[in-house]
């Protein structure tokens, strides 16, 4: 009798093996957690709470141990008992301090993400300039006073504003296609920092879910669904500065929730010609839980901004004595924009681990900016003053279908498919000639452009032992049409493109705290629709082809370590230089990397970070000694630490170095290279937190951005190629309270 109890336990053990593990996780207050990890230590399943909170753990058995873990939450363990695999589990988590020991290795290609959100909860952003410098090996510069979005530099890419990163809140685009300034302008001054929840971000093309523009990497921003709670802050600096923050709960009711959060910046800056700028951001949010499962989420903002700006200087100026550097040449620089959005995002949980996720935007921009680079080269009695200006309304909606349980025969993988599209609509996308930002002198481009991108794509995740396999598939297709008002007659021209974009990635993880991973893939970006039908739809969506091998690895609770080695291959393509109207070929280029990475917490209340990247960089078309990319950095460190708590002081210091740069293609004309530190020191005393914050601590003398430039000054007989730059900001001391209620 006793032996054939114990076969029957065994048979019903055996049975409940290995089955899906189910459940939902929730806050103290039973909020859902989203994107929260579920780990199996014993067998390295790992799975992620959806938009409800709801996860399924696949090929889970009887007495596996299982880790729930997400960032400012406490870690739990549960062991699995055969009642669990009956029925949905209740997991709740406890906020907890932020710590390295939240931070599960588990077999996601964008793993490193899960760090940097570490480096975002430990230092929140202070400014939205601070936003992209989260990203490791991600540097920015801004040259024109504050107002138009900044430069970027990443994987050995001058990306300009945003040409070869593709930048989201939410979901939604922030790069403009065919942009009166250029291709891929991605200006994130609408997004308020303290909104921000954390930073997910992927280098290179492997992402299926990222297409356009995704090619040196992505950054995605996801914004808080709900305020802890309220808070006002008030701050005031040098050079005029005062930013004035309030962020208000005005609903919290059953399954509804809300929030309202605006931001009034206003600086003139530390140049001489005060840049009058002002900024105001309003974001409204509002939750709702839906019964069966569902979450709706709707959001409202709008930015504007209008200031002047210096311009870039020539070193020459400087040298001579004409102007200083936080002088002009041009003081008449300058602009506004502004931008508002709609966002619309939807998750239902369908059980049994499949979920289907919605989202959909619509946006209004402006744009209009004055600017002088060649100062008296081109027009040596008014100047070179030009305007560039467009009017846009941006649409899209897109479809995600996920299932954590698919079964293909005997073997179980998981899956997404998604299906979606954009629509840009540009009015008087401009380019002219002016004269003191008043007087039109001549158009040089001047019409309006149509442009709809539909997409799809799909990918799975196969499991086999310690191996995970990521096949994916993205096609895009992209219909331009530009209508030249230039003309006399009517021209309206129109081209059609589609590029395919295949993905295959391999995750290594032999134990719960190593990975290895191997990214291959294609991305691509496209270029303005004036390219495409001034070149007839030829060469319009270069291709990028991209390996990445690298490790991820936590030889102790508190440190995590990551290097990668990668290469980048980009095809020829034609560019649309935005500030001159003219069509330039760009040839094939090579880019071969490594990036290495430490964060370190020894004990609670200290944490250290730091990330080095270099970067080979060469053109492939063009003669040794000629073939350097101009402003590509080579060598980039960031880095830093915080220290203390919530109550009494804590405070940081971040540091950034650059090194010096080519910046034409024979390496005659080099770019200065910086290293500029920054601090923070807070006092927390119950409600109340008293911050001073500096920035440039040491006040070097730096760069921001630079630019090899031909121009001529009004006394100048000839033109003169050299750099022209704008000074990076001195010793900036700003004083901070904040109240939360």
């Amino acid at each position: 009798m006793k032996y054939f109890m114990a076969v029957c336990s065994l048979f019903v053990m055996g049975a409940i093996a290995a089955q899906d593990y189910k459940g939902q996780l929730v806050t103290a207050d039973g909020s859902p957690l989203e994107d929260a990890g579920i780990f199996n230590k014993t067998n390295g399943q790992h799975s992620h709470t959806d938009g409800t909170g709801h996860f399924v753990l696949d090929r889970t058995s009887v007495s596996d141990t299982i880790y729930f873990s997400r960032l400012g939450y406490a870690t739990q363990t549960r062991v699995v008992s055969a009642q669990d695999l009956q029925q949905p589990v209740r997991i709740v988590l406890n906020e907890s301090s932020i710590s390295l020991d939240q931070v599960v290795l588990v077999s996601e290609v964008n793993a490193l993400s899960r760090l940097v959100d570490v480096d975002v909860k430990a230092d929140p952003v202070k400014s939205s300039q601070e936003i992209l410098r989260k990203v490791p090996g991600l540097i920015i510069g801004q040259h024109a006073g504050g107002g138009k979005a900044e430069q970027i530099f990443l994987r050995g890419f001058d990306v300009d504003h945003g040409t070869d990163v593709a930048i989201n809140v939410d979901g939604m685009p922030v790069n403009m296609v065919s942009h009166a300034h250029g291709q891929g302008y991605a200006d994130l001054h609408f997004v308020i920092p303290e909104t921000i929840e954390n930073v997910n971000f992927g280098k290179g093309p492997y992402y299926m879910e990222q297409g356009d523009f995704n090619t040196a990497g992505y950054v995605d921003l996801r914004l808080r669904k709900s305020l802890q709670n309220s808070m006002v802050s008030t701050e005031v600096g040098q050079f005029d500065t005062r930013r004035f923050l309030g962020m208000f709960n005005v609903l919290e009711q059953g399954n509804s929730s809300a929030y309202l959060a605006s931001e009034l910046y206003l600086t003139n800056g530390p140049v001489e010609s005060p840049q009058n700028f002002n900024r105001i951001n309003i974001l409204g949010r509002y939750r709702y839980a839906l019964p069966g499962d569902q979450e709706l989420l709707l959001t409202a903002s709008h930015f504007q901004s209008k200031w002047d700006a210096s311009g870039q200087i020539p070193q020459r100026a400087v040298d001579q004595g004409l102007i200083s550097r936080f002088g002009s040449i041009d003081d008449t620089e300058g602009g506004q924009t502004s931008r508002t959005n709609f966002v619309v995002n939807h998750n239902k949980n369908l059980n049994d681990g499949k979920s289907l996720n919605t989202m959909a935007f619509l946006s209004h921009y402006d744009f209009e900016l004055y600017s002088n680079f060649t100062f008296f080269l081109d027009d040596p009695v008014n100047g070179d003053q030009i305007k560039q200006y467009e009017d846009r309304l941006m649409l899209g909606a897109r479809t995600v279908f996920k299932n954590n349980t698919a079964q293909l025969g005997s073997t179980n993988f998981k899956y997404q498919a998604g299906v979606g599209f954009r629509y840009d609509n540009v009015d008087d996308n401009e380019l002219s000639h002016t004269l003191n930002r008043q007087e039109l002198l001549e158009r040089l481009a001047y019409g309006d452009v149509d442009e709809v991108n539909s997409y799809a794509f799909a990918g799975a995740a196969f499991k086999s032992g310690k191996f995970t396999f990521e096949p994916a598939l993205r096609l895009d297709y992209f219909k331009f049409d530009y209508v030249n008002k230039l003309s006399e007659l009517y021209d309206n021209r129109s081209e059609e493109k589609v590029a395919f974009s295949p993905k295959f990635n391999t995750i290594f993880s032999p134990t719960a705290n190593t990975q290895f991973f191997l990214k291959t893939g294609m991305g691509f970006h496209s270029n303005d629709a004036r390219v495409v039908v001034a070149n007839q739809g030829e060469d319009i969506l270069p291709t990028a082809y991209g390996v990445d091998l690298g490790t991820i690895i936590k030889p102790a609770d508190k440190l995590v370590l990551n290097a990668t080695l990668w290469s980048l291959f980009l095809d020829q393509e034609f560019v649309y230089v935005g500030d001159a109207g003219v069509v330039e070929p760009s040839g094939k280029t090579r880019r071969l990397g490594l990036e290495v990475g430490a964060r370190y917490q020894p004990f609670e209340g200290l944490y250290l970070y730091t990330d080095a990247n270099y970067t080979h960089a060469r053109s492939t078309e063009e003669a040794d000694g000629e073939d350097y990319i101009p402003l590509a950095p080579d060598f980039t460190v960031v880095g830093g630490f915080t220290a203390g708590t919530d109550q009494g002081f804590s405070g940081g210091l971040n540091y950034r170095y650059v090194d010096d740069r080519p910046a034409n293609e024979d390496n005659s004309i080099v770019a200065d290279g910086y290293f500029v530190t920054d601090a923070t020191l807070n006092y927390g005393l119950n409600n109340w937190t008293f911050s001073v914050i500096v920035e440039n601590l040491f006040d070097t003398q730096w760069n921001e951005t630079q630019f090899a430039t031909e121009s001529r000054l009004f006394s100048e007989p000839s033109p003169v190629e050299e750099i022209h730059f704008t000074p990076g900001m001195p010793f900036y001391l700003r004083g901070k309270v904040s109240l939360t209620f």
